[in-house]
């Protein structure tokens, strides 16, 4: 159970640089410092949108539409946060007893 544990915890540090990259991408493609007409860019950004828009979209349910500020992402930091730091070290520590 507790290498369950690790695994999801790394997946989550993984995901959250994913969203990082996909913010600072997002930045430099608003202000135009980079375009999406490189192929290179558009395929990062488009492997970047298939990755994130499945998480996403259940906090865009919820979340009012406020235009150009997309509030999901911060969302789902804080919620990884959440998991990271309260759910995942008290699983850890219920199962403690049962290890071998």
């Amino acid at each position: 159970m507790n290498v369950l544990i690790q695994i999801i915890d790394y997946l989550l540090n993984v995901l959250w640089w994913v969203i990082f990259v996909q913010f600072v991408l997002s930045i430099l493609i608003a202000f135009n410092v980079i375009n999406t007409h490189s192929d290179f860019v558009r395929s990062v950004w488009r492997a970047l949108n298939v990755i994130t828009e499945p998480i996403y979209r259940p906090f865009r349910r919820i979340l009012p539409d406020l235009g150009a500020i997309d509030l999901a992402p911060m969302a789902v930091l804080v919620t990884m946060g959440i998991l990271q730091t309260i759910v995942l070290p008290a699983l850890y520590r219920a199962t403690l007893p049962y290890a071998i």
